[in-house]
């Protein structure tokens, strides 16, 4: 084990910390399931309160750990045992010492839910673990499934664990308010694995391709592709410029192609991740 990588377990831990007090401060006591196993086992200990809720997550989180490990490697398990582990033990122990909950209304307590879970399950993702239960799922659905967001998915899971809440605490207020809970955090958690990371991809059609080529090698010290293409309506051969760039110098991207070539057409996207040099190594634990 690096160091480097020895350095992630205390933020997987951290964010065990963030999804545990999201649940034994706001979600478990209004009844607003966040989906997952953490839902169901909600839903059991409302039930029979006699089992405690992480205790409940962790056993049911044992043949998704097999399956997880025998698909997506020794890595991955030790770093979700450390993930579901943190945020199962920090649940019964918060909730065995009895913790102070603060009031809140259900729609805050699901939105204030919602963030904390958001950003315990990005910190996690980060580093290439999962708090365990239907994150585990979701991990294994993005080898089948690889554009689609984290977020996505989470939220399709997630989603009929709520519908089943609805029987057991017999409301569909409560449903609604876990639904806003789980927006919430697919937002947090996308923005913390997607949009910190997140660069500029822009597409530059220009008679003096060469000249702004060059200026963006030597201003703005970027890379750049230039594709062949032909003009539709014109049929004139000319060339595209392809640069990715960091959020910070996409404005002076703009403003230096559009010097060189008041006309130049330029299209800009966000792109979620560039990998390569000058940007994001590639990590096959990342997501």
């Amino acid at each position: 084990m690096t160091k480097k990588s020895f350095l992630d377990y205390p933020i997987i831990i951290l964010g065990g910390a963030i999804y545990a007090l999201a649940v034994v401060l706001f979600l478990d006591p209004n009844n607003i399931v966040p989906g997952g196993l953490t839902g169901i086992a909600m839903m059991l200990n409302h039930k029979i309160p006699q089992i405690p809720i992480g205790t409940a997550v962790l056993v049911m989180n044992l043949p998704l750990l097999i399956i997880g490990w025998r698909l997506l490697g020794h890595r991955f398990l030790l770093r979700t045992l450390v993930g579901t582990l943190s945020s199962t033990l920090i649940i019964d122990l918060l909730q065995a010492i009895k913790i102070p909950i603060p009031e809140s209304e259900s729609l805050a307590a699901a939105v204030l839910g919602g963030v904390l879970v958001g950003i315990g399950i990005g910190l996690v993702f980060s580093k290439g673990a999962t708090t365990g239960g239907s994150d585990i799922a979701v991990r294994l659905l993005k080898i089948p499934f690889p554009s689609t967001q984290m977020g996505s998915l989470i939220l399709f899971v997630d989603g009929c664990v709520i519908l089943s809440s609805v029987f057991v605490f017999g409301s569909v207020n409560n449903a609604f308010f876990a639904i806003a809970g789980v927006f919430t955090a697919t937002q947090i958690t996308d923005l913390l694995l997607y949009g910190v990371h997140a660069q500029w991809a822009a597409y530059i059609i220009s008679n003096k391709s060469d000249e702004i080529n060059d200026a963006i090698r030597e201003k703005l010290g970027r890379g750049s592709t230039l594709l062949k293409a032909e003009g539709g309506f014109t049929r004139t051969p000319q060339n595209v410029i392809l640069c990715a760039v960091r959020r910070q110098q996409i404005s002076a991207l703009k403003a230096l192609a559009k010097e060189i070539d008041p006309h130049a057409f330029i299209i800009v996207n966000k792109t979620y991740e560039v990998l390569g040099e000058g940007f994001n190594e590639y990590d096959k634990y990342r997501v």
